[in-house]
Order: structure tokens, then C-alpha cells, then sequence
């Protein structure tokens, strides 16, 4: 089996190869052998590592990444056209009428001026949409469990506030934030190991409603704080290798010593 021409038009030759690959005749056995639920954690990984060449400024890694994100859309369009489900040009179809729907501003003659007004109308010509779909009409109905935790979190709640389920300010969060820290406290002394991460998974929460009502990404914020992690205990890795030791030779107080130092360091380079 040859592979598709060079000639085609580079969606049209990806969409052949992978049509090729899910041919029963001479395919491939692994790729014959997927189907939605199978593929589906790849084509999650291949968003985190969209993410992760963004995030690290990793430009020549990025179109290498988008191809790949590209491909489990390809795959998944493929697996459904077999079906009789639908195909890529469905797809595409779909997309392209809603972000025509959902832009009136521009593709009609609605007035939005301001990217705040544009985002509540974008949320009201969704939550039309679900109102007639088959998805259900209550209000946290299709916030997909697959998301991360925190993504999800502060989706539900973003979506309860809608219907003025939410704080009124980030103050009452706050209170909110030292109740639930006095009820860990509360879990922790009772030894209750299930009670704790029930209370640690209520602290969590809040602590996301508190990122969301400051206009702050909190799966961005962590991500930011696990870089900063990595960042400054590499330091301390680096700071004991040229003495000839490693993490696991130095007391706490060295090595917190150390953390120190690395972010003084980090403040010290800021720019005012």
C-alpha cells in the first residue's frame, strides 16, 4: 500500500493516511484495534502537551504538538465516519457554525464593544444551546468529568453564579477559606482519614471559588506554582551537587536555607 500524494492538500493527505491506517486491508493492527474510549486519553495527553510547549515557550515544538492534537481529531473523525456517525467535514461544519452563532458581533449586527459584555453574551447563546440539545437543561448539566479538578471546579462554579448561586465578594471567600482550614484542623485531630480528604477537597474548592471570583486561572496558577517548585529545588539540587551531595545528605534546615536563597535570588532578577 502506497502512502497518499505528496500532491494532495495537506488536510485532504492526513485525512487519507488515516484513513489508510484504519483500512481492514493492509492497516495498521494497532490503529484498527482503537476506538473513542481507547483514544480518548491520548488525545487529553496531546492537549497537555500543547499546553506544555506554550507554557515553556517551546515555538518549534508547538507545530509538532498541534499536528499531533490534529491527528486524534482526524482519529476520532475517522472512527465515526466508519461508523456512520459522522465525518471530518461534519466537523468542521459544526465548528463553523458555531463560532458564527456565537459571534454575533462580528458575523451579525449585534453591538458588543468590549470583551466583558462578549463573554456574557457568549455564556447566554450557550446556555440557549443547551436548553435545546439533548445534553439536559439543568444547570451544571455537560461540564465534562474529564476535566481537571480544579478546571472543573471553578467551572461548576462559574456556571452556579450565573443563576446568583455565589459570594457576593472575595471578602466572604476569604471567611470562607479560614472556616474550612479551622475544619482540616478539626479532621486532623479526629484521625479520620477519609474525614480529612474530605475536608482538604472542601478547602480545595473554595480556595479555586476564591481564584475565580479575583479573575485568576487557578489550573494556570498551579501550574505556575509547580514550575516555581521544580525551579527552586533544582537550585537546591544544584547548590549541593558542587559540594559533592544530594537532597537526601542535608538536613531540612539546609535545604530550606537553600530554597531560600533561590528565591531571593528569583526576586533579586524580577524586573521592578
Amino acid at each position: 500500500m502506497t502512502a497518499p500524494s505528496p500532491d494532495l492538500a495537506p488536510i485532504d493527505r492526513l485525512l487519507a493516511i488515516m484513513s489508510k491506517l484504519r483500512d481492514p486491508d493492509g492497516g495498521c493492527p494497532w490503529d484498527l484495534e482503537q476506538d473513542f474510549r481507547s483514544i480518548a486519553p491520548y488525545t487529553i495527553e496531546e492537549a497537555y502537551e500543547v499546553a506544555d510547549a506554550i507554557e515553556r515557550e517551546a515555538h518549534g515544538e508547538l507545530k509538532d504538538e498541534l499536528g499531533d492534537l490534529l491527528l486524534q481529531v482526524v482519529f476520532h473523525a475517522q472512527m465515526a465516519k466508519e461508523a456512520g456517525l459522522f465525518d471530518f467535514a461534519d466537523v468542521c461544519r459544526a465548528i463553523n457554525d458555531k463560532m458564527i452563532r456565537r459571534h454575533p458581533h462580528v458575523f451579525g449586527d449585534a453591538d458588543t464593544r468590549d470583551s466583558e459584555t462578549q463573554t456574557v453574551e457568549w455564556e447566554a447563546i450557550k446556555a440557549a444551546e443547551r436548553a435545546g440539545s439533548a445534553k439536559g437543561d439543568r444547570v451544571l448539566d455537560d461540564v465534562p468529568v474529564a476535566l481537571p479538578a480544579l478546571k472543573r471546579a471553578q467551572k461548576l462554579q462559574k456556571r452556579a453564579a450565573r443563576v446568583g448561586f455565589d459570594w457576593p465578594d472575595a471578602g466572604r471567600v476569604l471567611d470562607k477559606v479560614d472556616e474550612e482550614i479551622a475544619e482540616v484542623r478539626e479532621a486532623i485531630a479526629s484521625g479520620n482519614a477519609a474525614h480529612i480528604a474530605e475536608e482538604i477537597g472542601d478547602l480545595m474548592f473554595v480556595c479555586t471559588n476564591l481564584g475565580r471570583k479575583l479573575k485568576v486561572d487557578v489550573e494556570t496558577a498551579t501550574r505556575d506554582a509547580n514550575a516555581k517548585f521544580e525551579r527552586r529545588f533544582r537550585y537546591i539540587e544544584d547548590r549541593l551537587a558542587a559540594q559533592g551531595r544530594k537532597p537526601e545528605d542535608a538536613s531540612l534546615d539546609e535545604m530550606e536555607a537553600l530554597w531560600t536563597e533561590a528565591k531571593l535570588k528569583e526576586k533579586a532578577a524580577a524586573p521592578a
